[in-house]
């Protein structure tokens, strides 16, 4: 019996297109102290969904296993984060350094997902995972 695992074109291809926005985004790359704001941070996160789903659309029901992958992703690891942070962002919490710390702490954890997640991706697309590539480090 052959169970050896083959991959659609556009599976391929909708793992490109989500991958090259994770490693570009602050979703996989580190946010210093003294960097950003978390307001852009959050806006950067919750833009994957409208991201994932065109991805998803342009690439059609053929990307069966990007697809699998990337709804869990959104709705088991994101989608939490989002709502959370997005009601306590409309509460003012951005305003106080404490809460500012506690979203920085947490998109660390979901950084480190995301990161994991990329590396799938760039599995499922067949190409080199450049995920850890961080100005500055050996290798740039």
């Amino acid at each position: 019996m052959d169970t050896e695992f083959h991959l659609a074109q556009p599976d391929r291809d909708a793992a490109w297109d989500l991958y090259v926005e994770l490693i570009t985004r602050i979703t996989t790359q580190p946010l210093e102290e003294s960097d950003g704001t978390e307001q852009a941070a959050l806006n950067s996160v919750y833009a994957l969904f409208p991201l994932t789903r065109e991805t998803i659309k342009a690439h059609g029901r053929h990307s069966k296993h990007f697809t699998r992958l990337a709804v869990v992703i959104l709705n088991q690891k994101i989608r939490p984060f989002t709502a959370r942070w997005h009601r306590r962002a409309e509460e003012g919490a951005f305003d106080d350094p404490q809460q500012c710390r506690e979203f920085r702490s947490e998109l660390a954890e979901l950084q480190q997902t995301l990161r994991e997640y990329a590396g799938l991706l760039a599995d499922l697309a067949e190409v080199e995972d450049l995920t850890d590539l961080v100005p500055g480090k050996p290798g740039i």
